[in-house]
């Protein structure tokens, strides 16, 4: 599968608790961070390592082979280092969508997820 985007950036509490997070984004309903628009679905976990890895179903119906990797680092004591990847099946997209894809994904991610940990 390409991959057709990638961002790395820190995110404050360690990793197994980033990993819940990506694992059950339901977990606390007073911090509701998954938050999808209409023409997007939820997506499902189809594997999993903890507290390294997280992969995700496509959350676009009309792309539902895109797939959405997280690799996490860090230690028990200090916050996580998150890389997220976003793959397709061929054909890729042009760069218009995938430019609407990447900022997506990084405004749930980077946005949506930091701002529930108090960034």
């Amino acid at each position: 599968m390409p991959e057709i985007a990638r961002r790395r950036r820190t995110q404050p509490p360690p990793p197994h608790i980033v990993y819940q997070a990506l694992i059950d984004p339901d977990r606390d309903p007073r911090r509701p961070w998954l938050i999808l628009h209409e023409d997007e679905q939820r997506p499902e976990v189809v594997e999993a390592v903890e507290p390294d890895l997280v992969v995700w179903t496509s959350i676009w119906p009309w792309r539902r082979d895109a797939r959405i990797r997280f690799e996490l680092s860090g230690s028990r004591r200090s916050g996580t280092t998150l890389c997220w990847m976003l793959t397709v099946d061929d054909p890729v997209p042009d760069n218009e969508v995938i430019i609407r894809m990447r900022k997506r994904v990084n405004v749930l991610i980077n946005a949506h997820l930091r701002s529930t940990f108090g960034q």
